[in-house]
């Protein structure tokens, strides 16, 4: 799916936007990719590939959920130091951090359900919940929960604290529906699939609000990338394709850099407010 570009699509008709420079933050361009089909097919690959590296450094590797926890989140605060650092969107950073934080969201779902046996109703309400007051600040704050717009440290951070609650909702509520309804991971990717489609037309054919079209869409591609790593990863008496979590997070990491590199040399993916920056500027 892709959205309007222009920020009065997606700012709320009652409460005006503000301008980032009139709150002390200071204005940089836009730090997020355009939303065309090249930022979902990533994004449904890096949701792929944070459900089977998570399996993989967890089991095959030995490391244990706790170690793989600490190790991941680590490397993730790293990659959104360097993230915050960028004064413009890099595709290369971005996409690490989505990688990184794909997995991590997975890892919070898995600790809480494994390790304190948390039940998926709960922790599912939990991360609805804190997603539904990140949003509610959010837009308190800025006036606008607008993609378009993240071109302030402030709405950076609300961005990517939204994006990490999205990764470990769409984990907790991907896992309870398929305990509950136990379908097998291709059909639970086909129903995903479906649901995202039934929001296109929502927002397309209906006028769905574009901003929520997004993050439900972007929620929902979560249990839809990890049905698909489970459906290929997982052993044919499994209900899987049985080519395993380390061919599997080889093969998406690998069509992921393919595609990072492709945009970073086409800049296909470069928002209307960046292009305009720069042409400024």
């Amino acid at each position: 799916m892709t959205y309007e570009t222009h920020e009065t699509a997606e700012v709320s008709p009652v409460l005006p936007a503000t301008d980032p420079a009139a709150s002390g933050h200071r204005l940089r361009w836009n730090k997020v990719p355009e939303v065309t089909v090249y930022f979902w097919v990533i994004k449904v690959l890096c949701t792929t590939v944070g459900e089977t590296a998570a399996d993989l450094l967890n089991e095959n590797l030995g490391l244990g959920l706790t170690r793989v926890s600490l190790l991941m989140s680590v490397a993730l605060v790293a990659a959104l130091v360097l993230q915050f650092r960028t004064r413009a969107y890099r595709p290369g950073v971005y996409w690490l951090s989505v990688a990184l934080i794909s997995v991590v969201g997975t890892l919070i779902s898995d600790n809480l359900t494994d390790n304190l046996g948390v039940p998926l109703t709960t922790s599912t309400t939990v991360f609805a919940l804190a997603l539904a007051v990140v949003f509610a600040v959010w837009f308190r704050r800025e006036r606008t929960l607008s993609i378009h717009s993240i071109d302030t440290v402030s709405r950076e951070a609300y961005y990517w604290l939204a994006v990490l609650f999205t990764f470990a909702l769409g984990t907790a509520a991907g896992d309870l529906l398929a305990e509950r309804m136990d379908l097998g991971y291709w059909l639970s990717a086909l129903l995903f699939a479906l649901a995202i489609a039934a929001v296109a037309v929502a927002r397309f054919a209906l006028g769905l609000n574009a901003v929520w079209s997004f993050w439900i869409a972007y929620v929902l591609t979560r249990p839809l990338g990890a049905s698909i790593g489970d459906y290929l990863s997982q052993p044919t008496h499994g209900g899987g394709l049985g080519f395993g979590t380390v061919v599997t997070s080889v093969l998406f990491l690998a069509v992921i850099l393919g595609l990072v590199v492709f945009l970073t040399v086409t800049r296909r993916d470069v928002t209307e407010t960046e292009r305009r920056a720069a042409h400024a500027g």
